[in-house]
């Protein structure tokens, strides 16, 4: 408990002393920390799974596998250094994004760009609402079916 105090004061003195950002910091860590929370409580619970999970370190991630369809062992593929955090995170939030209905290339892009923000919006937005798990699955195109053009020839 001793190294854990002594590693979080270290670090206090370092982000207060040396890189001279004062305790400004500290308030906006604390307000992104209590928005990520409640996004996620929100778009839990939307999903039909318990908010307070949310709150829990590895089980969170779990659950969050589970509303899109994964099985609880895709937690060890973000653990791989560079394909976890590069292509497999985004992937997920991907088919999050797809779980509740948004399948545009906007959607995709704000997903991976503004993760935070967007999870909120899912969680706090009427318009939103689950609609399942799609790993695995075939997701219908919203746009047009294709079909076969005269040729010009």
């Amino acid at each position: 408990m001793e190294s854990i105090t002594h590693m979080l004061g270290a670090l206090h003195d370092y982000i207060h002393d040396d890189l001279e950002v004062g305790d400004s910091m500290y308030y906006i860590a604390g307000f992104f920390i209590v928005v990520g929370i409640v996004a996620q409580w929100r778009l839990y619970e939307k999903a039909g799974q318990k908010g307070w999970t949310c709150l829990i370190p590895v089980y969170n991630m779990i659950v969050f596998l589970r509303i899109v369809g994964r099985p609880a062992s895709h937690l060890l593929l973000f653990l791989i250094p560079v394909v976890g955090q590069l292509y497999f995170l985004p992937k997920v939030w991907i088919e999050t994004a797809q779980s509740f209905g948004k399948r545009t290339i906007l959607d995709y892009v704000l997903v991976v760009l503004l993760n935070g923000l967007y999870i909120l919006n899912l969680g706090m937005s009427y318009d939103s609402k689950y609609f399942g798990p799609v790993y695995g699955k075939v997701i219908p195109t919203t746009g047009h079916p294709i079909k076969p053009r005269p040729s010009m020839a």
